[in-house]
């Protein structure tokens, strides 16, 4: 049986490894906490979005990140101060604008894809994550935008997504608790939304009840392909693989280059709050449905009776986890307008860095050494694409390594 190491507990590699396991793989993980799903993927906005695919590699994403960069509140905030890195990435992201509207229409099918898997996951493994199956309301406030959404529209229904425009009677049937001056908005039925965190619990709790080993709280400290192995140094400890899936958030970047790969990923910063909707008022006045302001670029969902997520905002000022002020508090003014009869006295901020990658596609698939493949850079859809991404990179590990039990154990999937 051959040995995979997954390096990263988060979503991906949590996916990943379950996906490995189902194959026949030998699995063990690696997370420098002590739990799954501690970083990125521990307080997101929730949603599982293929409404949400579109590439920011635009003139229009450039522009509003030149006048807001010095506006402290600002959805998009880029840290003037140069790094060679930052550089390095921004040049490549505007070389990825000529791709904006392919790679948006290869992302949504990616998460329509992801669907499925991650629901067959959950339901497999009798997994609650507070799923709400009612859909995602995206809601504008300026005709301008509601414009540019229907252009959008048309790269989504090309990846295979079905969203409708809906009026601004119809919004207020969809979702009564929704405040604001509104032009309209889309409805995509077939989103969701669920809490990240308690899915990737439980499927640490899964692989490990299937057999894989999780090494958790003991820094990865160097990688090494050698000789058709993969080389594992753990501080004194050292571990021998037959392969290796890195999906270690930012970290991805340096693991791979001592791999002898580049993998082109920048933290970027987003912000959320979860709100505790600690009496009754609250939970009548706090929305069910999961919610998507584009202009604000903020999404919301709604975590069971008593926690409703605020999440947004991006952030470019390197691998700096500080929870700043100014830039919590506008999640929470967005609650107070929109939602003014849920009470905002009970508020836990966060911040998470997300791995992006410049051409905001995930970096999927084999590395230049044997042995190695990537399932990393999924930018602000990690969660919405991981599981089609897990089962992509598994397939190509057993294609490397395992054909044979890789085919035995998609029989045996298929039968059951």
């Amino acid at each position: 049986m051959s040995r995979v190491a997954v390096i990263g507990a988060g979503v991906t590699g949590l996916t990943t490894a379950y996906e490995l396991l189902d194959r026949g793989f030998d699995v063990t993980v690696f997370d420098r906490n002590r739990y799954a799903a501690m970083e990125t993927s521990f307080a997101n906005g929730g949603q599982l979005s293929a409404s949400n695919a579109e590439t920011w590699t635009q003139w229009g994403t450039v522009l509003k990140g030149l006048k807001w960069m010095l506006q402290a509140d600002a959805p998009l905030l880029v840290n003037p101060a140069p790094t060679l890195h930052k550089m390095r990435w921004m040049a490549e992201f505007l070389s990825n604008i000529p791709h904006y509207k392919a790679n948006t229409v290869e992302t949504v099918r990616l998460a329509i894809a992801a669907r499925s898997v991650l629901f067959e996951m959950a339901e497999r493994e009798g997994i609650d994550f507070d799923l709400e199956r009612r859909g995602i309301l995206h809601f504008y406030d300026r005709q301008k935008d509601l414009a540019h959404a229907r252009k959008v529209n048309l790269l989504l229904r090309e990846g295979g997504l079905e969203r409708r425009e809906v009026g601004v009677d119809e919004m207020r049937e969809i979702e009564p608790t929704l405040h604001g001056d509104l032009v309209g908005g889309f409805l995509t039925e077939s989103d969701s939304s669920g809490d990240i965190h308690k899915f990737t619990m439980g499927l640490a709790r899964a692989c490990a009840r299937r057999g894989a080993e999780l090494r958790f709280g003991n820094s990865v400290d160097r990688l090494v392909s050698k000789d058709g192995k993969v080389r594992i140094s753990e501080g004194s400890l050292r571990h021998e693989f037959d392969a290796v899936v890195v999906s270690a958030g930012i970290q991805s970047r340096e693991f791979a280059r001592q791999l002898g790969d580049r993998v082109n990923i920048y933290p970027v910063k987003g912000y959320s709050v979860t709100v505790s909707l600690d009496d009754a008022e609250s939970q009548a006045a706090a929305p069910w449905i999961s919610l998507l302001d584009d202009r604000a670029k903020i999404v919301a969902s709604r975590f069971g009776a008593n926690r409703f997520r605020i999440a947004g905002t991006a952030e470019f000022n390197g691998a700096n986890r500080d929870i700043r002020a100014d830039r919590i508090r506008p999640l929470t003014e967005w609650c107070e307008k929109h939602f003014p009869g849920v009470s905002t006295e009970n508020v836990t901020p966060w911040a998470g860095l997300r791995p992006m990658m410049p051409s905001m596609l995930p970096r999927v698939g084999r590395g230049n050494a044997p042995g190695v493949f990537y399932n990393t850079g999924h930018g602000h859809l990690g969660w919405t694409l991981s599981a089609a991404t897990a089962r992509i990179v598994a397939g190509c590990v057993a294609e490397a390594h395992a054909p044979e039990t890789f085919a035995a154990a998609e029989v045996t999937a298929r039968a059951a």
